[in-house]
């Protein structure tokens, strides 16, 4: 598969099990905010096909980059990132992949950061939904009081909302989204009337 079709594989495996809406009730976010549309990536990042595609295309966005690791904050991340390392093993340009820890242990040697990376890499901060960027500043601000130079942010959705992506573009000098709320919802759209 070329990107495009891998993108759009990709958009509809999201569209059949991480995209959902309901105009009553409305979900509750994790911002506490009502909404009309959910993204719950897991279905989709933790699928053997989810993570080949997601691997593949986060690879390529980062074909033009210095990066050494992916990872971001635990638990959206963690399977984006294990499967960016993967394929760049396979294509023959390893990335790490890292753990930002929500909580550090009490015990061990009680790192906020687990993976095998050390100061002065340059990485990339990985997300699955960008709604306030709140994860994301935090994976950011771990990263870097641990020294890691954070080169930019990917996130698999960005829901176009409470201005998360401004939020982190305060941050960092390049945020991207493999697919924006809108693409969801184009697609959505014309399934539906297609099932109509």
């Amino acid at each position: 598969m070329n990107h495009s079709e891998l993108r759009a594989r990709l958009a509809q495996m999201i569209v059949e099990r991480t995209f959902r809406y309901s105009d009553d009730p409305p979900f509750t976010l994790a911002s506490g905010k009502q909404s009309n549309f959910y993204f719950n990536c897991k279905p989709t990042t933790l699928d053997p096909e989810g993570m080949n595609l997601i691997g593949n295309i986060i690879f390529d966005m980062l074909e033009d980059s210095q990066i050494s690791a992916v990872g971001g904050l635990t638990l959206g991340a963690d399977p984006m990132a294990n499967a960016v390392s993967i394929i760049s093993y396979q294509r023959n340009r390893p990335i790490k992949a890292f753990i930002v820890r929500k909580d550090v242990k009490g015990h061990g040697t009680r790192s906020v950061i687990e993976g095998n990376v050390e100061k002065g890499e340059r990485v990339a901060i990985l997300d699955d939904v960008i709604t306030t960027g709140q994860s994301t500043l935090i994976a950011i601000e771990r990263a870097r009081e641990a020294g890691l130079l954070v080169d930019r942010v990917i996130a698999l959705i960005d829901r176009e909302e409470e201005n998360g992506r401004e939020n982190i573009e305060k941050e960092v000098r390049r945020v991207d989204a493999v697919f924006t709320r809108t693409d969801i919802m184009a697609l959505h759209e014309r399934e539906q009337h297609g099932r109509t």
